[in-house]
């Protein structure tokens, strides 16, 4: 479907058209995976300093207008947030918003999917970094395997399009790359390697990754020397593989080494209304205490703009504009994945 408000479509200052919004409805989860916070959790945002359903509500209507035709739901774990089914409905109905999909580690009840397909959702990602129940509670510090692979199959069930997020982790789940890669000859579904990246909230120190999207691709190889290079959609934020006469297929993003980020289309909204131009920027404008202060709808809207004409090129840019303190050590949780 094309978004009617195309005469008032959003361009950055670089001529990139932003059409897809990542809408973090939550910091909290209750997972505690080490490479994003530490095992103690967080310090997690009061309910007061959170956005509430109307207040993003009321944003994603003014994005809408601006051509925002894609939403992401993400955390922390987004189930974690209390009716957060009925406020997914109420923007899937929002004029403009063609495709709604969320993120979620696959923890909840199983009922959940049901009302899922019902509302028509695009896509689940299912945050999955392995296929071992001890290698998983060791990364999670969680025993909740067994309810995550449930999840995973029930998903498939429902016919629901499917993909599965993996952080590659040396020394942590290299064992399970092939395995993963494996699930898509049976089970239609899409394997997403990530490289890892500094965001884990203090959880423990950070040097540069060994196993980047090559040495992830090579590894596959090695396994699969016939594995097929897809043609990646534009914008896409991975590189797509798949493995002759699979049902699913196999992508690896570089979201470290951010040898995509010329195409992005997307922005960030984080729990607390931050609006992120960029991943791996640092500070951001607060559109909660924006509205709040009783900005008009034009007012944010002309605020919208202003901020996507001053956005970085790519996410070494927008890293070497960081400020001293330094954020390297910020939660993805806090983010907004």
């Amino acid at each position: 479907m094309v978004n009617k408000y195309t005469l008032n479509l959003l361009f950055d200052n670089h001529g990139r058209q932003l059409n897809y919004l990542r809408l973090a409805v939550t910091d909290r989860c209750n997972l505690r995976c080490f490479y994003c916070m530490p095992e103690e959790g967080l310090n997690f945002s009061k309910k007061s300093q959170i956005l509430t359903y109307e207040e993003m509500e009321r944003l994603i209507g003014i994005l809408a207008k601006l051509g925002i035709s894609k939403i992401r739901i993400t955390g922390g774990e987004p189930f974690v947030r209390k009716d957060l089914v009925p406020f997914m409905k109420t923007v899937s109905e929002i004029d403009g918003i063609d495709r709604l999909s969320i993120t979620t580690n696959g923890t909840g009840p199983l009922k959940q999917i049901e009302d899922l397909k019902t509302m028509g959702i695009h896509a689940v990602n299912l945050s999955l970094d392995c296929l071992d129940r001890e290698r998983f509670h060791k990364i999670t510090r969680r025993d909740e395997f067994e309810q995550v692979m449930s999840y995973y199959k029930a998903l498939l069930e429902a016919g629901i399009n499917t993909k599965i997020n993996a952080v590659v982790m040396q020394e942590h789940n290299l064992d399970d790359i092939i395995p993963m890669c494996e699930l898509t000859q049976q089970d239609n579904v899409s394997v997403r390697f990530i490289e890892e990246m500094p965001f884990n909230g203090g959880s423990k120190g950070y040097t540069p990754i060994e196993w980047n999207h090559n040495k992830i691709l090579a590894h596959i190889k090695k396994a699969f020397p016939n594995l097929i290079k897809l043609t990646d959609e534009k914008n896409s934020t991975s590189y797509n593989y798949q493995i002759p006469g699979a049902k699913g297929s196999i992508g690896i993003i570089p979201s470290y080494t951010r040898t995509i980020c010329g195409t992005c289309d997307r922005i960030r909204l984080t729990p607390k209304g931050e609006l992120k131009t960029c991943l791996y920027q640092n500070g951001s404008f607060s559109f909660r205490d924006f509205m709040r202060d009783g900005a008009t709808d034009q007012e944010i809207e002309n605020k919208f703009k202003e901020l996507f004409n001053q956005r970085a090129k790519d996410g070494f840019e927008a890293e070497k504009q960081k400020s001293s303190e330094s954020s390297s050590f910020e939660s993805m949780a806090t983010i907004g994945g």
